[in-house]
């Protein structure tokens, strides 16, 4: 009788245990995905009075290290004045414009360039229609938006404030860098 009730019992056992067995290898645990080391902080602004202005010039007071600007229309005044106080506080801050910027009505070009801030000429294109603005290699302000009362005030125009996207940054730089390399001094 205690043979036969172990055997039963044992049974029980296995027959139990492979059924949960069974169940975990239909149903493994949960896998959590791995979780990136950082995610990315992308803000969208739209145009006409959709505060871009606003929020290039939020992220030009929080620089510390250095400004590269790229920029086809360049007359916003704001935008300038934000630059010019960056280069004040000793932040590097560099800009290349399109050629049309030499001559163009209202162009923030020559404010920003008596202040020492170092401005070049981008002749080597047809357009050098690059409208982009890297912060302390940490920050990325591009889209359609030109630096410009009208792309603010008129025109239907986008902004992205990229963060905390080092390999993105590496190529805006990377693009800076070499365009810099064929532009002449304002």
């Amino acid at each position: 009788m205690i043979q036969h009730r172990t055997v039963f019992w044992i049974s029980l056992f296995l027959i139990v245990l492979g059924v949960f067995v069974l169940a975990i290898g239909l149903n493994p645990p949960a896998q959590t995905a791995p979780v990136p080391e950082s995610i990315p902080d992308i803000n969208v602004y739209f145009s006409p009075k959709g505060g871009c202005t606003d929020a290039i010039i939020n992220e030009l007071k929080q620089a510390k290290e250095s400004i590269f600007v790229q920029a086809y229309s360049f007359t916003s005044e704001p935008i300038a004045q934000a630059l010019t106080d960056a280069h004040k506080r000793g932040v590097k801050v560099e800009i290349i414009l399109d050629k049309g910027q030499r001559t163009a009505k209202y162009t923030q070009a020559n404010v920003v360039a008596q202040t020492g801030i170092p401005t070049y000429i981008d002749r080597k294109h047809a357009i050098a229609h690059n409208k982009i603005m890297i912060i302390d290699s940490k920050v990325i302000i591009t889209g359609s938006f030109n630096f410009s009362k009208s792309a603010e005030e008129k025109n239907a125009e986008n902004l992205l404030i990229i963060k905390d996207q080092p390999e993105l940054v590496k190529q805006y730089i990377d693009n800076y860098a070499k365009h810099k390399l064929h532009s002449e001094s304002f």
